[in-house]
């Protein structure tokens, strides 16, 4: 009987170690779509009715915690409308990758979004649109409205899907910022 009692405790301890074992290994979860690392952002706004463009940049090229950032300050003038385009980078790298590219081919997850302060300061319209026509952002139309001054607050919004639904809306609700800072803006005669 001693052989056969042996023989038991020594499968009962195979079968709870075998247990245990499988329930310590869990499938590792998918990695989550990181933010990109974007270190610059230009804007270039040009007036209908002329060729020259006008550039404005944010730059933090050392990341955050280093240095401030650097932002140039837009100035536009009153009651004019402008062509406006934005381009994202990281010049961090050699040769700088341009993220640009990356938003476009991936519009369905990204939204570019100007937000104005006060509201009155301009009204921003994009004229890019994504596979399901909802605005992608990196192109459009800025109407300034009278004289005034503030703030734009610029948003790179990712917005991947969540469980294989696609959760970008149009809004600025779903995802998270890739890029979320302010310029100073002055509208002027």
């Amino acid at each position: 009987m001693k052989p056969a009692h042996s023989l038991l405790t020594i499968t009962l301890a195979f079968t709870i170690t075998a247990v245990i074992w499988s329930c310590g290994t869990k499938e590792a979860p998918a990695p989550e779509d990181e933010n990109e690392l974007i270190t610059t952002v230009r804007l270039t706004f040009t007036e209908d009715g002329t060729t020259t463009p006008q550039k404005f940049e944010w730059k933090d090229l050392d990341g955050d915690g280093g240095n401030a950032p650097t932002t140039s300050r837009i100035t536009l003038k009153a009651s004019r409308s402008y062509k406006v385009d934005v381009e994202f980078l990281d010049e961090s790298k050699t040769p700088t990758d341009n993220i640009t590219d990356e938003v476009r081919e991936e519009g369905d997850e990204h939204l570019v979004v100007l937000t104005p302060t006060p509201s009155s300061l301009f009204t921003y319209t994009a004229s890019d649109k994504d596979s399901r026509n909802f605005p992608i952002g990196l192109s459009g139309t800025v109407a300034t409205g009278s004289i005034n001054q503030g703030l734009l607050r610029l948003q790179l919004r990712h917005q991947p899907p969540v469980n294989g639904q696609s959760v970008k809306n149009g809004t600025v609700a779903p995802g998270s910022d890739d890029v979320n800072i302010t310029f100073d803006v002055v509208v002027a005669p």
